[in-house]
């Protein structure tokens, strides 16, 4: 691995941030946890759709880890598009295009595992936005501060929570087309109003090469590999607990649904809060001393864990000690990108990792 400087600068007088910098990240973060919301609807639901339509364990994994695959995959084209056309262009329209699983799983795609599969093949694109904006706010801030910009971007991944938290609550209430829908409409209100007020940044890198010769030269890059090792590790940890944590408490230590996915947006939260912290240290003593501190305390987590320690307290504070590490973890790897990867591939390499 190359030796990045362990301190995100030398030490002189930070570059100003315009305050339009600040709303431009704060409505990409937004359009980030709308569209994590959708992408996250169905994990709440899995173990009800398991009862319902009498799943088998690996169906019941399957149904929910489809859009996992589809929006991680989706990322690479999605990543290298954003380098090219903007954000400004890819968060409307990829608000836009999701919409379109989430009224059908809503309305008419929820009473097989069939239809459940397909609206979530193309659920996954909501979960490609986070490879919009992260060169999109890259682009708006100077290298010294990009850390902890890119880990307050990253608390849309609380969007997952905001599922967690109301999509059992609003089908027992209201029945199982409700959070479909109201997670459509935002989804729309979002799309017009990114298409009005984003802007891309002033000056933005905006590569004048083919698509497939970009994404050649990505993978080329070793930082590319790197990064992505690291948030394999980082952000797929924190993926599988908000995917799978539910099923684990209900199957595990019998909690009902709804306290399994309040426990679950409890971890969603804490590992939200900490992305911002693990930037804002990474622009300070350095992304790989930060990766080392979050991945360490994991692997410490997961052996207490392994062992099915009783749930209080054992069990959560090892849960949340995992929660905070892999948030940290994953908002140092984008500082890393931030720091050793060229302008203008940015949103290239982020959608590879």
């Amino acid at each position: 691995m190359p030796k990045p400087s362990t301190r995100a600068t030398d030490k002189t007088a930070p570059a100003p941030v315009p305050g339009r910098a600040w709303l431009m990240l704060a409505l990409a973060t937004l359009g980030f946890a709308v569209n994590f919301w959708a992408w996250a609807l169905l994990s709440p639901l899995g173990p009800r759709f398991h009862d319902e339509l009498a799943l088998s364990s690996f169906e019941s994994s399957l149904l929910v880890a489809v859009p996992v695959v589809v929006g991680s995959l989706g990322r690479i084209p999605v990543g290298a598009l954003t380098d090219r056309f903007g954000g400004r262009a890819m968060f409307p329209l990829v608000s836009a295009v999701t919409i379109v699983p989430v009224l059908y799983l809503g309305l008419a795609g929820h009473s097989s595992l069939s239809a459940l599969l397909i609206g979530g093949f193309f659920l996954g694109v909501g979960g490609t936005a986070f490879a919009i904006g992260v060169p999109f706010v890259n682009a708006w801030f100077p290298p010294e501060r990009r850390g902890l910009a890119i880990g307050i971007f990253g608390m849309g991944m609380g969007g997952t929570a905001i599922s967690a938290l109301t999509t059992v609550k609003l089908v027992d209430a209201n029945g199982t087309a409700t959070p479909f829908v109201l997670t459509a409409g935002v989804l729309a209100v979002y799309a017009v109003a990114a298409w009005l007020l984003l802007r891309d940044a002033p000056g933005r890198a905006v590569p004048a090469e083919p698509l497939t010769r970009r994404l050649a030269s990505t993978v080329r890059l070793p930082v590319t590999w790197q990064a992505s090792a690291l948030y394999a590790v980082a952000f797929g940890g924190y993926v599988a607990f908000s995917v799978y944590l539910p099923t684990y408490l209900k199957s595990g230590y019998g909690l009902t649904h709804a306290d399994a996915a309040n426990r679950m947006a409890g971890f969603v939260l804490l590992a939200v809060a900490m992305r911002p912290v693990g930037g804002w240290l990474s622009d300070r003593v350095g992304p790989v001393r930060v990766l080392v501190a979050a991945l360490g305390t994991v692997v410490a987590a997961a052996f207490v864990q392994a062992a099915t320690p009783p749930l209080a307290p054992v069990g959560t504070l090892a849960f949340l000690a995992m929660a905070a590490a892999l948030g940290a973890g994953s908002g140092a790897v984008f500082a890393l990108v931030a720091l050793m990867t060229p302008a203008g591939q940015v949103g290239s390499v982020t959608g590879v990792v």
